[in-house]
């Protein structure tokens, strides 16, 4: 929880306290102010070097006095955040100096679609080679430890589009690190930093699609369980590899005015709906619409990375846009919309969600799910829709008095995909630790309950969450 003085590093004013609030503290005292730090973050220039960054930290640590208590907690907040940059920078220096040379991925496509086909002493088109050499202090020619800074400073726009082409969160990070991987080995054929986001964007799609090629899969509908009561509707759509992206890392979230660069992480296409519709599309639909319709990308840019026509590209969005929008719920036909944050009424009904849950209070639950609310629980095969048939399956693990009782439940609040979530945490009979067991992402509408999608919660460290309370 901040404290109430501790103060905003972009505009010096105090940052309010998040009582009542678990989780990571707030750097920043509101929106505008995390935006405009983003974008001076992404600046050209701003990022300099890491001799640079090196000794921003030791400015900072040499300027930390334990008194008062509050700004000593709010500088080493700040503090942290830099030596995380930092060692994100180191390991993928190592990690890509370690393995560039060793390893050859396994490609699938007829001809090779990264910058790896270029052969040495040759550049991709339009790119210009910059040699890159070990640095020597004063030298002002960009080292090897300049360069991963210069990637990592992507990494968490690439994930995500990584995450939206798979749809998958552990995938997104492997993906992303292989396309660094991939830069390294190339890394004497980019242009300069006006060009370097396009460049890797081109690894990282390829990258993605090499993955789509060799991990066939289309999203297919659950089935009806023998002896289980799913309801009387048809059946949801059934995306096993899907999973949840924490806001956490999405929170250099930039304002709507700020650029097609920064606007790639601040569209709506991290919301699971729309994850969900995107996995329908073919793979290189699914790219096209993604580098036009979310990254922003011009035509014969987009056409360029995917080695198409832009003609081809053309015709793939017609054919993308429409069978998208058919996945879509009714509410959701509009076009790409801003990422805004839950609001106020439907915080409300997560918290009485969750006190509901934790008072084993099946009534309460009852009336904070609309009619035709849809459980889900991927990658697991159960599915129910309707409120007194979710109830009813619920109260099997809830209710004391039956023989499914699964023990005591504690929730955590927490954000996934620009929506409110809860981390379940059970006890079981006859011990005393709550262990993680759930991480429920809501979808609320009109104050009510609408969606209910049910994870393994292994993903719960990556929302900053422990796996025991």
């Amino acid at each position: 929880m901040s404290a109430p003085d501790a103060t905003c590093p972009a505009c010096g004013g105090p940052v309010p306290a998040r009582t009542g609030r678990r989780g990571r503290t707030s750097v920043y005292c509101s929106a505008a102010c995390r935006q405009r730090a983003y974008r001076e973050r992404r600046a050209p220039g701003a990022a300099g070097s890491v001799r640079e960054l090196i000794s921003d930290v030791a400015e900072r640590a040499g300027r930390l006095t334990p008194q008062p208590p509050e700004t000593f907690y709010a500088d080493v907040t700040e503090l942290s955040s830099s030596v995380g940059r930092l060692r994100r920078i180191a390991r993928t220096a190592r990690d890509a100096a370690g393995t560039a040379e060793d390893v050859t991925p396994e490609n699938v496509t007829p001809k090779s679609v990264t910058v790896e086909s270029v052969t040495p002493g040759e550049a991709p088109e339009n790119v210009t080679p910059l040699p890159v050499t070990h640095e020597e202090p004063g030298s002002g020619a960009p080292g090897d430890a300049d360069f991963a800074a210069l990637m990592e400073a992507y990494r968490r726009e690439l994930q995500v589009h990584c995450y939206r082409m798979t749809g998958s969160y552990d995938e997104s990070e492997d993906l992303v690190q292989e396309t660094f991987l991939k830069a390294w080995r190339r890394r004497e054929t980019y242009e300069g930093r006006a060009a370097v986001r396009a460049w890797l964007y081109r690894i990282a799609t390829n990258t993605c699609l090499d993955h789509l090629r060799r991990h066939s899969r289309t999203p297919a509908r659950y089935e009806r369980l023998p002896g289980m009561a799913h309801g009387d509707a048809e059946p949801p759509a059934r995306i096993t590899w899907l999973q949840p992206y924490p806001d956490e890392l999405l929170a250099d979230v930039p304002a709507a005015d700020a650029g097609p660069e920064a606007q790639a992480v601040a569209r709506e296409t991290v919301d699971l709906v729309f994850l969900a519709a995107l996995q329908h599309l073919p793979p290189r639909q699914r790219a096209a619409l993604v580098l036009r319709d979310v990254v922003g990308l011009p035509a014969a840019e987009t056409a360029g990375l995917l080695d198409l026509s832009t003609a081809a590209v053309n015709s793939a969005l017609q054919r993308a846009r429409p069978a998208l929008r058919a996945h879509l719920p009714a509410g959701k036909r509009a076009e790409w919309a801003p990422l805004t944050p839950p609001t106020p009424e439907e915080l409300a009904a997560v918290d009485r969600y969750r006190e509901a849950a934790e008072r084993l209070d099946m009534a309460a639950m009852a009336a904070l799910l609309t009619e035709d609310a849809t459980l889900t629980m991927p990658p697991n095969p159960f599915w129910f829709v309707g409120r007194q048939t979710i109830v009813d399956f619920v109260s099997q693990s809830l209710d004391p008095a039956l023989p499914g009782f699964f023990g005591d439940w504690r929730h955590v609040p927490a954000r996934a995909n620009g929506r409110p979530a809860v981390a379940g945490y059970v006890r079981r009979p006859g011990t005393t630790v709550y262990r993680a067991q759930t991480l429920e992402v809501l979808r609320v509408e009109g104050g009510r309950i609408a969606e209910i999608t049910t994870f393994e919660p292994h993903l719960l460290p990556a929302f900053g969450l422990p796996l025991t309370l």
